[in-house]
């Protein structure tokens, strides 16, 4: 089966992350690109020879003849193209975070189901080889049963006082709370394999920025966040993620995972340059942690020199997120993590978010089915 796909978006989000590896996938046509303005959709739709180019989303699901679709637009837009998507009786895979708030992830999710639509919400960083070992070592009992995690995400790009989309709610909903949260909220669950009960969330906005495009003035998002989680094992985790820190590495950004459990404790580092590194120590043992290298089965074949050329390689190579979805479709199969992990997480962002509002009081989570 050939799987015809869309792409909302024009983004360089769009044209690194999700353009590549579908036109590279065997069983996928590139068939037609929908973006806001008529120019940087031409060139983009040229530069990877798709036939069919689109200002209006309306449009191109209703004259294009698609199997799939992949939303690569801002927050605001998520839940009103997957929604339409999803009547047209296509599959979805829909940028993180899933929508604005989890009322209209649990309608995403809901319709989803209710339509036997093959959805993925793409958490990049569950497909790197860092955090796959990771996981594997915990669920093979490594650190026995898991206390506490920490996992820390820092970046610097929110030191830029430009006007950006990601800090403004009416595009974002939340800031880094959503943009880099979801990131570890999804990760935590993983690597636990548990379910959250509550969370205490405080954030800041450290940085001023300049005002909307056209000069109206709103009121800005958080720049940093810090979570304590709390899951019904009685595990807590302590999430983290600023995009105000300065780690002076050439992409400035940096990944953190710590996990300590009854039976040892782990240890993983992604500095975004050249370092992948997971290390560990059982209870008992002296010396402090020492490497556990990354096994080959699951690096894969991928390169190994830069992390980035590691990240180019998982998603344009291996059968993982954007392939994995396409070969998914083809097989007629589900994938994860699929719209009902993307509900999951939005909870915890909302209960974060509303805890942030109070100062970090802690929120409960509901996670019960039904209607958010």
């Amino acid at each position: 089966m050939t799987v015809r796909i869309g792409v909302f978006g024009t983004s360089w989000w769009a044209d690194t992350m999700y353009l590549p590896p579908i036109a590279a996938h065997p069983d996928a046509e590139l068939v037609a690109l929908c973006g806001r303005r008529v120019e940087p959709t031409e060139a983009l739709a040229d530069t990877w020879r798709i036939p069919l180019r689109f200002t209006d989303p309306a449009e191109m699901l209703r004259s294009a003849d698609l199997d799939a679709v992949v939303v690569a637009t801002s927050n605001d837009t998520h839940h009103d193209l997957t929604m339409a998507a999803l009547d047209a009786g296509l599959h979805v895979l829909c940028e993180k975070p899933l929508a604005l708030n989890a009322e209209q992830a649990g309608a995403m999710a809901a319709r989803a189901e209710e339509r036997e639509a093959i959805t993925l919400v793409p958490f990049t960083y569950h497909y790197m080889p860092v955090n796959r070992w990771v996981r594997r070592l915990v669920a093979d009992g490594f650190v026995g049963r898991p206390l506490h995690v920490n996992l820390r995400y820092y970046t610097d790009f929110g030191f830029d006082t430009d006007y950006s989309w990601r800090f403004d709610p009416a595009v974002a909903g939340t800031g880094i709370i959503g943009d880099l949260g979801s990131h570890w909220v999804h990760l935590a669950r993983w690597l636990l394999a548990d379910e959250e009960t509550s969370v205490s969330a405080v954030s800041s906005v450290f940085v001023d920025r300049g005002p909307r495009p056209d000069g109206r003035p709103y009121e800005q998002l958080e720049d940093s966040v810090a979570m304590t989680v709390r899951y019904r094992s009685g595990a807590y985790a302590i999430l983290q993620a600023s995009a105000v820190c300065w780690e002076g590495t050439p992409f400035g950004q940096s990944h953190h995972i710590e996990i300590h459990g009854d039976d040892g404790t782990i240890y993983a580092t992604c500095d975004w340059d050249t370092v992948q590194e997971v290390r560990g120590i059982k209870r008992g043992d002296r010396g402090g942690p020492q490497p556990l290298p990354i096994p080959d089965d699951i690096w894969g074949g991928v390169r190994r020199d830069t992390v980035h050329n590691t990240y180019r390689d998982v998603f344009r190579t291996t059968d993982v997120m954007t392939r994995g979805w396409i070969s998914a479709i083809a097989d007629g199969r589900a994938i994860e993590p699929g719209f009902d992990e993307g509900l999951a997480v939005q909870r915890v962002l909302d209960a974060a978010a509303e805890s942030a509002t109070t100062g970090g009081c802690p929120v409960l989570v509901d996670h019960r089915p039904g209607p958010t």
